[in-house]
């Protein structure tokens, strides 16, 4: 798919809105994640400003796309895409985490539009990922599920008993995106015990292990819009099975503070953390003009 330079341009500044919109959401909060989002900003839009068949006016409409953020944790980006795509009012992010708020920490089916599967028990949103897929060969549909991954999401073992599942009944519609930043809230075991953590990478050459289950891969800069946007398009065209986008991205990103630094996992947003995201993120938008 082929963006015109004044399309990819609104795409850019509709990722610095998102991640604006994270991290005032976190402040206000007291609490939240924040790295994962920023991670995953640039593909929440492009998904659903470009890649997703769905109509906020109409949530539930049965030939929707499906997509489910495995990744739970990051459901505040996720909130601010629906949020820039019509789904509820820009005003309603400010009740991020409040205990009456449709705005869980983690998301949820029940309570909110937009929201096709709860998330947020690490490594449970690629089965029914799957199982949405499956439903919709046996009901001769012609929608197309997503699901994004993240590391430590990707560690648990339901993930591979899904993924094994999907490889074997060849379901060429479901997509999975694996949101690769490289770091996780915690870090490994050393010989030491668990006093002193190893920061290892969460996961070696993720490419063969996935091929190994029977997927197709695609390998990506997941900050580069037109990449992803193109992956999608590949992936949904590809009928031998299921397809993973494999998105090499950068924990905090569009935050110099935050850039690949795990403490940013999961931190309350000062007065002063905030003032200096706003200005990094105005700067960035003026020189998209």
């Amino acid at each position: 798919m082929s963006l015109t330079p004044e399309r990819l341009t609104e795409l850019k500044r509709q990722a610095i809105h998102l991640r604006r919109l994270v991290v005032e959401s976190v402040h206000h909060a007291g609490a939240g994640h924040l790295g994962g989002p920023m991670s995953a900003a640039d593909m929440l839009i492009a998904l659903y400003f470009e890649v997703l068949n769905i109509d906020p006016s109409d949530p539930h409409k049965a030939d929707r796309d499906r997509f489910i953020l495995s990744k739970g944790h990051s459901s505040i980006g996720l909130y601010s895409a629906l949020a820039l795509r019509g789904y509820f009012p820009l005003e309603e992010l400010k009740t991020f985490d409040a205990i009456d708020s449709r705005l869980q920490g983690h998301p949820a089916m029940d309570m909110l539009p937009g929201i096709d599967m709860s998330s947020g028990s690490l490594g449970q949103g690629l089965s029914p990922g799957l199982g949405m897929a499956l439903a919709a060969r046996l009901k001769d549909k012609s929608f197309h599920t997503y699901v994004m991954l993240g590391d430590g999401d990707s560690q648990e073992g339901q993930v591979w008993e899904a993924a094994l599942v999907a490889g074997r009944y060849r379901t060429n519609n479901l997509t999975a995106i694996l949101d690769l930043n490289g770091l996780q809230q915690y870090g490994w075991a050393t010989e030491t015990g668990y006093g002193e953590l190893a920061r290892k990478p969460p996961q070696e050459n993720p490419e063969a292990r996935w091929q190994a289950f029977g997927w197709n891969t695609i390998s990506i800069d997941g900050h580069d819009m037109e990449q992803f946007i193109d992956a999608c398009s590949q992936a949904k065209n590809y009928h031998d099975g299921p397809t993973i986008i494999i998105a090499h991205t950068t924990k905090g990103k569009g935050i110099s503070y935050m850039e690949d630094d795990f403490n940013w996992h999961s931190k309350p947003v000062t007065d002063d953390d905030l003032k200096q995201a706003q200005e990094e993120l105005a700067a960035q938008e003026a020189a998209l003009a």
